[in-house]
């Protein structure tokens, strides 16, 4: 199964990033210079920034550019975070619109972020996610396609966790990076802000119990309706 044209683009750019071609803080060049060099619409390259910056790989800066992200500060959070679960324990309705859904092969930093290889598949998903019908974040989950092979879409959708657990694998440890963001026109449309407004971008690791990883998501929240509780 070949990837789609965004993600081979994503791919070489890591490369090139991995291989020292652009150093941390280096400006890549512009999406059309990219658009043309991989004789691709700019619509298909800039969905493949976007992956790089909704990963921490790549950042934007406005009026300026993109560039190759600089290393964050970071804070531990404990616990595992399931939007359902925090949604319910809020007295709120979880509920999701999936705009994506389907096997495909991982990109190269799906296949480091899940342990996988070349040959195996992953089930990716988009989704808005909704506490009391308000729209709270758009999520992209990765995972491996062999885990959930037996499960329905509803299953997977509605709540992967509780799906897992069913079915006799015990959830284990996350590892969470919470990063500041300004919305997208896209982002904006899906979660009915302005472009420019404050969101807060998650991206997460959940391991089963055993050590594997099985989830890897990226999430970008809209900041005036969401936060972030650290206990220490």
């Amino acid at each position: 199964m070949t990837s789609p044209v965004y993600i081979q683009i994503h791919n070489v750019i890591k490369r090139s990033i991995e291989s020292g071609k652009w150093s941390i803080g280096d400006r890549i060049p512009s999406e059309r210079e990219l658009a043309v060099k991989f004789g691709v619409s700019r619509m298909t390259l800039r969905q493949a920034i976007q992956t790089l910056v909704d990963e921490g790989i790549l950042e934007r800066h406005v009026g300026s550019g993109t560039y190759v992200a600089r290393r964050k500060v970071q804070e531990k959070m404990s616990g595992v975070t399931s939007f359902t679960e925090l949604t319910k324990e809020q007295g709120k309705v979880p509920s999701s619109k999936t705009l994506s859904y389907h096997v495909t092969t991982p990109s190269l930093s799906e296949m480091e972020k899940l342990n996988l290889k070349e040959k195996d598949q992953v089930l990716r998903m988009e989704r808005i996610r909704y506490a009391d019908e308000t729209p709270i974040c758009f999520e992209v989950a990765t995972i491996p396609a062999q885990l959930v092979k037996e499960f329905s879409k509803e299953e997977v959708t509605s709540s992967l966790y509780h799906a897992l657990e069913e079915s006799g694998y015990a959830i284990g440890h996350a590892q969470q990076t919470v990063t500041a963001m300004l919305a997208s026109e896209k982002i904006a449309d899906y979660l009915d802000i302005k472009r420019g407004d404050a969101i807060l971008r998650l991206r997460q690791i959940t391991n089963l119990k055993d050590g594997r990883p099985f989830e890897y998501v990226r999430t970008q929240y809209a900041g005036n309706r969401f936060e972030f509780y650290l206990e220490k």
